[in-house]
């Protein structure tokens, strides 16, 4: 019997998309944890006893110090094909077989478009003054003849800015790799960076945390923008300099932001964003959907399987 571990299950919402029935009767012990543990000890100790793992995305980091500690681990299934969390090496070297899933087909934008809402529109902000009593508290700004800028225009930027059209917006976009051929087929006009944060009325991040992007955006960049501009990211945290962002937020220089992912998940109780004015917070959710769970908790279960019968599947360390 495969005792695994599901950790990092914040929403209690795993085992309802997991289809253990599928496995032979006693294949399988499987154990939720719903909660997230920073300190690496108590890490270890939760999870000793197991020889799977099943790892929601990036929620929690395997480095080679925590893999070493955990000799009866022989299984780790990652959600999503990204190893970023992982120490692949190790679990060559350690005998641990790291399998992924392919996620949930077409990258969602909602969560991109629902911050940007929210932070132009304020509808929770309206909400709630007309169940206080007050009726008509401001004036938001026009989508329609504003820039919307893209820090990258790969897939998911390419959907937003369709979205972005769609509301009538002026679309530019910039990144390290894009050219101005490349920004045109995606239906943007290229820039420069500094012209990028000059001009956009919403500036929208949509990067790969790399060696390369991590900090990409720092205090210089972000004194560029307009005081009436708004800020959204739902790629990675790290990409901003978030003490930089937290200081043009209380000093007024830009209008708002929208944040899905911060630099250290789950953010902190003390963290200064949680007390930062015109912000809009989401714990890191913009991936997460029926769809995408059905797919990722689904094909980890059929990763399990696989791994039972001799044949892993979809192997991140070959």
């Amino acid at each position: 019997m495969l005792r695994i571990a599901v950790i990092d299950d914040f929403q209690r919402a795993a085992a309802g998309f997991m289809p253990w029935a599928n496995l032979a009767d006693g294949a399988v012990e499987v154990t939720y944890f719903h909660d997230h543990l920073r300190d690496a000890d108590a890490l270890v100790e939760r999870l000793a006893p197991f020889d799977a793992l099943i790892v929601t995305r990036e929620r929690t980091r395997f480095p080679r110090e925590l893999l070493t500690r955990l000799p009866a681990l022989r299984l780790l299934v990652s959600t999503g094909m990204g190893t970023a969390h992982i120490d692949v090496a190790a679990t060559q070297e350690l005998g641990i077989v790291v399998s992924g899933t392919a996620g949930g087909g077409r990258v969602p934008i909602e969560m991109t478009w629902a911050l940007i809402l929210e932070l132009v529109r304020g509808t929770a902000a309206q909400d709630a003054a007309v169940r206080g009593g007050a009726w008509g508290t401001s004036v938001p700004m026009d989508l329609s003849g504003a820039t919307l800028g893209l820090a990258g225009l790969g897939r998911l930027g390419r959907q937003v800015a369709a979205v972005g059209a769609a509301f009538g917006m002026d679309i530019v976009a910039w990144s390290q790799n894009l050219t101005p051929e490349a920004a045109a087929e995606g239906g943007a006009r290229w820039v420069d960076k500094q012209t990028l944060m000059r001009e956009s009325d919403v500036l929208s991040v949509h990067l790969v945390l790399s060696d390369r992007s991590r900090g990409l955006f720092g205090a210089a960049d972000l004194a560029l923008m307009k005081p009436t501009a708004y800020l959204v990211n739902t790629s990675r945290g790290p990409i901003i300099d978030e003490a930089a962002l937290v200081d043009v937020l209380r000093g007024e220089r830009i209008a708002g932001a929208g944040l899905d992912v911060f630099d250290i998940e789950p953010l902190p109780a003390d963290h200064p964003l949680r007390s930062t004015p015109r912000t809009v917070l989401s714990p890191h959710v913009g991936y997460v959907s029926q769809l995408a769970y059905r797919a990722f908790y689904g094909q980890a279960v059929e990763d399990v399987a696989a791994f039972l019968s001799g044949t892993p599947v979809r192997v991140l360390n070959p």
